[in-house]
């Protein structure tokens, strides 16, 4: 088993791609025509957004993600060399500062925003090792 993408449900993909781009640098792998889902290039494993409304075509509910309430119980990481540049890259965006990039105790560098969607995203340095 290995994981072949992560999918957010937001309420317009378009917006969401237009953010990722500006807020992280991240570009387009691809957009169905339709508009209602993207996947963004970030590497072995893409980062895909879907419309809200797709997920009751397949047949379930999800609790939609909202700027205005508590953020859901995932973060999407985005890993880069120089943590604290795109933490502020993101932030002039639109992005919602939450905790400015610190060092930690394990060498890496890490901070933290929500989208426009009001998802966690952590904004780290490479983990390194010893």
């Amino acid at each position: 088993m290995q994981l072949g993408y992560t999918l957010v449900y937001v309420a317009d993909v378009s917006a969401t791609v237009d953010f990722y781009e500006r807020a992280f640098g991240l570009s387009r792998r691809f957009v169905h025509e339709s508009g209602n889902y993207a996947e963004m290039e970030t590497g072995a494993t893409a980062l895909a957004f879907a419309a809200e409304t797709l997920a009751e075509t397949h047949g379930f509910a999800i609790r939609h993600n909202s700027p205005g309430e508590t953020a859901a119980g995932f973060e999407i990481c985005l890993v880069s060399d120089t943590p604290e540049q795109a933490y502020d890259r993101a932030v002039a965006a639109g992005a919602v500062a939450l905790k400015a990039v610190e060092p930690k105790p394990w060498g890496q560098k890490v901070g933290y925003v929500r989208d426009l969607n009001g998802c966690l995203v952590e904004l780290c340095s490479p983990v390194s090792p010893g």
